[in-house]
């Protein structure tokens, strides 16, 4: 049962393609969730059907091979692959945030390059930020990258980075001069193709158990120096602070869908099931609870729609971002929680969606910046 919403208006014209991010998520992605949850990895060959179709790059330009489209096909995407259940396709890292750090500061050699490859799935890509001892202090990370002629050798360990067990190329956060801070922080594009680049394991987790999130480790390897992105070193934290708040409207966007999605299965299940002869969601408990759970998302929405809208006028600021994802995630936590006591002991139980989705959403309140970080950078403006 879909919950009574008013429609956004920056999708009212993306009907069709809307459809064609269902059937896709539908068809390619929720059967396979059990399977991919054991490998820890989902199937290449999904990156190539996506490609096949058009989904992939959908908002870098058609002359590097993509969709030409905006933020809002995106986002549309986003929304239907979490309505469909799916926690294993990294695609709002491949298309969302690595896709636009090269076509904001790649060359233009680069960009022709790599971007065309993103768009047909022959390469996958991802962000290479955090490390062992690195969380959210990007300014403080140890991997080193030192100018040797016309390349760059790589020394250095990252982990939790998503696509990292499939990945061709990563965006790789290095310091190009350890003495200066976040002035010393620069990325490098890095195909995995690269000698002395390694995968270490796939990470056991408690939720996304399908994504293909690893370990990375760089021993020597040598990067051509046009692999910079951006101008010169030293700019590397300046290009992620602006990339930051479409990564956290991102995750902002699959937080408010899943919620609205866990809220629609709730009340079909608390409708079939019985307990002492009536309907569960006949108890007034489980009526409020669900009247609470739909305001939480319908407010959300409103929210999360406000900001799309400016993001696609471009006025979206860093506080903007921090507070879509900050109450975004928060909710979502709390909602999927309360949908969980709803459907009892099945609630507990993997085989049902809700299950997945409850461990899958705990992430979110702590990557792309934990609630901590966020109301640290909100604070700062007041």
């Amino acid at each position: 049962m879909p919950l009574p919403q008013q429609k956004s208006a920056w999708a009212e014209d993306l009907g069709d393609f809307r459809d064609l991010a269902r059937t896709f998520c539908q068809k390619e992605l929720a059967p396979h969730q059990d399977r991919w949850a054991q490998q820890k990895h989902l199937d290449r060959e999904v990156w190539n059907k996506a490609g096949e179709i058009g989904l992939l790059a959908l908002s870098i330009p058609e002359e590097y091979g993509g969709g030409g489209g905006t933020f809002a096909h995106e986002a549309v995407l986003y929304e239907e692959q979490a309505r469909s259940g799916d926690g294993a396709w990294g695609v709002s890292v491949h298309n969302g945030i690595v896709a636009h750090y090269l076509l904001a500061y790649a060359s233009e050699e680069k960009k022709k390059e790599f971007l065309p490859k993103f768009a047909s799935g022959e390469m996958v890509g991802a962000i290479g930020m955090t490390e062992p001892g690195t969380g959210s202090d990007l300014q403080n990370i140890q991997t080193r990258a030192v100018r040797d002629g016309d390349y760059y050798v790589i020394n250095g360990a990252k982990t939790f980075i998503t696509n990292g067990g499939l990945a061709d190329l990563v965006v790789l956060a290095v310091k190009t001069d350890p003495d200066a801070g976040a002035q010393g922080v620069s990325l490098i594009a890095v195909p995995t193709d690269t000698p002395g680049f390694r995968r270490g394991r796939l990470l056991d987790k408690v939720g996304l158990r399908g994504q293909d999130t690893a370990e990375l480790f760089f021993d020597d390897v040598r990067v051509p120096a046009a692999n910079l992105l951006g101008e010169q070193e030293g700019q590397g934290f300046i290009q992620m602070m602006m990339q930051l708040p479409q990564e956290r409207l991102i995750i902002a966007v699959t937080a408010v869908a899943g919620m609205e999605a866990a809220v629609e299965a709730t009340i079909d299940y608390t409708k079939e099931r019985k307990a002492f002869g009536k309907p569960v969601f006949n108890f007034q408990n489980t009526k409020f609870k669900l009247a609470e759970a739909a305001t939480e998302a319908a407010v959300a929405r409103a929210f999360l729609d406000q900001c799309i809208e400016r993001h696609l006028k471009g006025e979206l600021d860093v506080q903007g971002a921090a507070m879509a994802k900050l109450w975004t995630t928060e909710r979502v936590n709390k909602v999927i929680d309360d949908c969980v006591q709803l459907f009892g002991g099945y609630g507990y139980m993997t085989e049902y969606p809700i299950a997945r989705a409850w461990a899958d959403v705990r992430i979110s309140r702590i990557f792309g910046g934990t609630s901590e970080i966020m109301k640290e950078i909100i604070s700062r403006t007041l």
